[in-house]
């Protein structure tokens, strides 16, 4: 399937964020930020998958969305993904955006804006602030944004507890 058909496709990112939402409760579970991500190839299957993992992997650059192109890469053994599809609980850091840049990506889809951190619209409005770059890629947000709200506060809400 085309993009373009994607593009415009409500309950398609719903059912992907689900898939996101799914990794995001792993990295909840080995009590990492729960954020998760996927990334679909052009034929719209899960190419990779992966959850924030750099508490276990002492790592900082072990975002679910960076570990996501590592295992891509691995599988297509190639560093670029025209036609690929990132999807991710939140929106991603300016780290992210440049690996997602790199990576020649066409889409971004992600849950929750991060409004601390986002690098997307939040924080800085990526592609608006960054006119210069090589590429660029469409970007469409808050799918399933409660539910991806809700993972991270509830998440956030335990560890003041403790």
């Amino acid at each position: 399937m085309s993009n373009n058909f994607y593009k415009n496709s409500e309950e398609i990112w719903s059912t992907l964020m689900e898939q996101a939402l799914e990794e995001a409760e792993l990295a909840y579970k080995k009590d990492e930020v729960p954020v998760g991500a996927i990334i679909i190839d052009p034929q719209g299957d899960i190419l990779a998958r992966a959850h924030n993992s750099p508490l276990k992997l002492n790592d900082p650059t072990a975002h679910s969305e960076i570990l996501a192109l590592r295992k891509a890469g691995d599988i297509k053994q190639n560093y670029r993904f025209p036609g690929c599809i990132m999807i991710t609980t939140l929106e991603p850091c300016i780290m992210c955006m440049g690996a997602l840049v790199q990576a020649r990506i066409d889409g971004l889809v992600f849950g929750s804006r991060d409004h601390k951190s986002g690098a997307a619209f939040s924080r800085i409005d990526f592609f608006r602030d960054f006119p210069w770059l090589n590429h660029q890629f469409w970007i469409k947000s808050e799918i399933l944004d409660e539910k991806s709200r809700s993972l991270l506060q509830s998440f956030f809400s335990q560890k003041r507890k403790t």
